[in-house]
């Protein structure tokens, strides 16, 4: 049952109950118009009461509908309100917990509104690259005033019915409840004490003006569009409020409408839901359900004071788990300790952090010299050098020191869990969680399951994650996971394109401007060129036919490791990360090319960025072919949080679905020509050549 009907003396009350947040699914919609049919046909009932069940009043629309006939099929979300604005006896909504998008827009139908304390409020269809298409954008200004509901619209952040309800002149809440307990009885009282009222309060008969209407959306254009960027969605949003002050009302939701539509089918907004709906699809893992036990966790230890493990450290420090924070020198831990000191700081003169909250957290941290005092901690994490031997001295220490059933986890970023695990006599309570630096700022956290770690314990820290506001990426155990294995194949893209007669500046210029955070040549100049140079080492011994550009290695060669030295593949000014173009570098990529008898050619950006984003695409089909990720979506959440992948272009497997599977093949094809590419590499993956064949898609 979607929505249920109960009648209190002469007040009918409709809960929607579709768990967790009651969305407005097409039977949810269905229900609520039966049961409003059923209230206004009842003599005995003289008013109406619309609540949700459990712990949202309506979180909005079903996502999953989106781009389905079921989206349209009515009684559609317009019918639902319309048939509620439309009630011959008046509805009284009776908000709580959450009121967001459609569950906002729903409310704004009825004649009147009671909103518990705490109840967060808002319009975030923007987020998903639309406008709201229920007459958000028509009502809202009517009863917030123009600018409070702009903002609102143009942002998508909830706001506390609190704030809300403090602003002078709104109209939004008829009346605050006392609290969220007492928030029925006091919607029913209200219900009743409003039940003879005629005729019926309508927001949309409620004035809609701006006092300076023009200057004011001109302000409001300027503002936006430098915010916007690539997504056209924030400055329809501006449109469709102007014409709520200019139009009909009627006539403002058909403009409404015809905007929404018009997004729905835009790149952009398929994939800003693409990417909400893997968000939370990265989550489940097939084999472990919701039921799984999960083990406590309510303190960790962290070996390696290091970037690494100093902002692992104040991830849970954040959450509130106490931390045992381990290095082997003295010096080494100050140094940890006063960057974990200074990160806080940072964030308290900026106002972002208040200084109780500062202490709390250091207060929460314990540095040893010891491992003795990781023996009570519920959760280890060693982000310790990138090396197996390395490695090998840390998890045999642990299986001696660490409590029975602690979870024993590595930052590796490219080693083989299994034999990780193998080096404890519990390889069940091995992980893998691969942090991205700096880790206390990025948001994925890499989840690598061995092939005997339990069930529990990946239910255990993809629930940690969450408490630590990480996006968890399940991946299977291979060289480089999922992340680090397709950008190695960018990395040798990029060298590729050096020899022939790019320069870095246009290979950086060409993917930042495809909408990159960065290009190659600056990402590895912020995270040290050493770090690639020490797996080609590894590579070379492992897979001496790996083809690789020599040129990283001998930037290396030079001591140029990046940010870290003031040099890397460009120059750096002290205290500064503008990256400046270096001319011996420049100097040293044509002396390499005439080492190779390579005559440098002029090359397109369209090539670079063809080379680059289908490398990726490519050895990602092979990681699912092998079942190393679950899902494509799984691999756009980890290239959109882990590697500065445009948003706007949903990640490489979604952007290879709009591009087409076809042409992705037929461009590889010619690459496969090049002299100087690598032209096995370009032979499609199995699955991606499939797919091209048979006209389907990744997703």
């Amino acid at each position: 049952m979607t929505a249920e009907y109960k009648v209190h003396g002469d007040i009918a009350v409709i809960t929607l109950n579709n768990p967790p947040i009651n969305g407005l699914g097409h039977a949810t919609r269905v229900a609520i118009t039966r049961h409003l049919e059923q209230a206004n046909a009842d003599g005995a009932v003289k008013a109406i009461v619309l609540t949700g069940a459990g712990r949202a009043f309506s979180g909005g629309a079903d996502i999953t509908e989106f781009g389905t006939p079921r989206a349209t099929q009515e009684p559609n979300l317009l019918s639902v309100i319309l048939a509620v604005e439309n009630s011959a006896k008046p509805v009284v909504a009776a908000m709580h917990s959450i009121a967001m998008g459609g569950g906002l827009e729903l409310p704004l139908g009825c004649h009147y509104r009671i909103a518990a304390p705490g109840c967060k409020v808002g319009l975030p269809e923007v987020r998903l690259g639309l406008i709201p298409g229920a007459g958000g954008t028509q009502r809202l200004p009517r009863v917030m005033g123009v600018e409070t509901a702009l903002n609102l619209i143009v942002s998508g952040e909830p706001v506390n019915s609190e704030l809300l309800a403090q602003q002078p002149g709104q109209k939004l809440f008829d009346k605050m409840s006392a609290s969220a307990e007492s928030l029925m009885e006091e919607a029913i009282a209200f219900a009743r004490s409003v039940a003879g009222t005629r005729p019926l309060p309508r927001v949309r008969d409620l004035p809609c003006k701006h006092p300076m209407g023009d200057a004011y959306f001109q302000f409001a254009r300027n503002m936006v569009k430098g915010m916007a960027k690539n997504f056209p969605a924030p400055l329809k949003c501006v449109d469709a409020v102007e014409a709520a002050t200019q139009k009909k009302f009627d006539d403002g939701m058909a403009f409404e409408r015809e905007i929404f539509i018009n997004l729905m089918f835009t790149p952009e907004s398929r994939a800003l839901r693409h990417l909400f709906i893997a968000e939370r699809a990265a989550s489940k893992i097939a084999d472990v359900p919701a039921s799984t036990p999960k083990r406590e966790i309510k303190s960790v230890g962290v070996i390696g004071a290091g970037t690494m493990g100093g902002g692992i450290s104040m991830n849970f420090l954040n959450a509130g788990i106490p931390v045992t924070m381990l290095e082997t020198k003295q010096d080494a831990l100050d140094r940890g300790l006063a960057t974990i000191r200074k990160n806080y700081e940072s964030q308290v003169k900026k106002g972002k952090l208040k200084q109780d909250k500062y202490e709390q957290r250091m207060a929460l941290l314990k540095p040893t010299l010891a491992y003795e005092d990781l023996k009570d901690a519920d959760l280890v994490i060693e982000a310790v050098f990138e090396d197996i031997g390395v490695k090998q001295q840390v998890f045999e220490k642990l299986d001696q020191v660490a409590k029975p059933g602690a979870i024993l986890a590595s930052n590796t970023s490219t080693l083989d869990v299994n034999r990780i695990a193998d080096f404890t006599k519990r390889p069940q309570d091995v992980v893998g969680l691969h942090f991205f630096s700096p880790a206390n700022v990025m948001k994925l956290l890499e989840v690598v399951r061995g092939a005997k770690t339990g069930k529990d314990v990946m239910a255990t820290v993809m629930d940690a994650a969450k408490k630590i506001r990480k996006t968890a990426v399940v991946s299977g155990v291979c060289d480089g996971f999922i992340g680090n294995r397709m950008i190695e194949q960018y990395s040798r893209q990029a060298g590729f394109l050096l020899d022939e007669g790019a320069s870095p500046q246009q290979v950086d210029r060409a993917v930042e401007k495809f909408g990159f955070a960065m290009g190659p040549f600056r990402m590895g100049d912020l995270a040290g060129n050493d770090i690639g140079w020490a797996i080609r080492k590894r590579r070379a011994q492992e897979r001496p036919n790996l083809k690789y550009s020599r040129s990283a290695d001998k930037l290396c060669e030079l001591g140029r490791f990046g940010q870290k030295t003031g040099a890397g593949w460009y120059d750096y000014q002290a205290g500064k990360r503008d990256a400046i173009a270096s001319e011996l570098v420049n100097k040293m990529i044509e002396a390499h090319r005439k080492e190779l008898g390579i005559a440098p050619r002029k090359i397109s950006d369209d090539e670079i960025v063809q080379r680059l984003v289908f490398s990726l695409v490519n050895e990602a089909a092979h990681i699912l072919q092998e079942g190393i990720a679950a899902r494509p979506s799984d691999i756009d959440m980890v290239y959109i949080t882990g590697y500065g992948f445009p948003i706007h272009r949903g990640g490489p497997m979604l952007y290879a679905d709009q591009v087409g599977l076809f042409n992705v093949v037929q461009a590889m094809k010619r690459f496969q020509q090049n002299p100087n590419d690598d032209a096995a590499f370009w032979e499609p993956a199995p699955l991606l050549a499939r797919l091209a064949a048979e006209g389907g898609t990744f997703s």
